[in-house]
């Protein structure tokens, strides 16, 4: 490996350890469902974007809750002794990316098949704090 690369490696490593975020693997759900509620609360403040999510009566919103609630533990075992509250914890980035494709065939007449997809996917939520904001207001 290249220094340049190497250091790129190193920078974009410390910025990972930084960062307080969750990643959903392998989530039996289409995308395009995920993406739904993944949109309404994508820029929200953490404790508005919980209770979006339970109060939503779509299955992927109890996911996406649980998955929000091991980002806001990351970010609490980042910054020991600071308090959600006071920190102001936002939902900076949220992203739905396709996973795996389960096949199946599904019989039809005269002696056809057809293909029925069952989607997966890959969720990614990234929080930070919006203390920039309280100054400017």
């Amino acid at each position: 490996m290249g220094a340049r690369k190497r250091n790129r490696a190193n920078q974009l490593k410390e910025e990972k350890q930084n960062k307080a975020f969750a990643v959903l693997k392998n989530c039996p759900t289409s995308p395009r469902k995920m993406r739904l509620m993944a949109d309404l609360i994508r820029g929200e403040q953490v404790n508005k974007a919980l209770d979006v999510l339970r109060f939503s009566s779509k299955e992927s919103s109890g996911r996406l809750e649980k998955l929000l609630m091991s980002a806001i533990a990351n970010w609490q075992a980042k910054n020991q002794g600071a308090r959600i509250e006071d920190s102001n914890l936002v939902v900076k980035e949220i992203f739905v990316d396709s996973a795996r494709v389960l096949k199946r065939l599904r019989p039809a007449p005269q002696g056809r098949a057809y293909r029925i997809r069952k989607r997966s996917n890959h969720v990614t939520v990234v929080l930070d704090s919006n203390n920039t904001n309280d100054n400017q207001e």
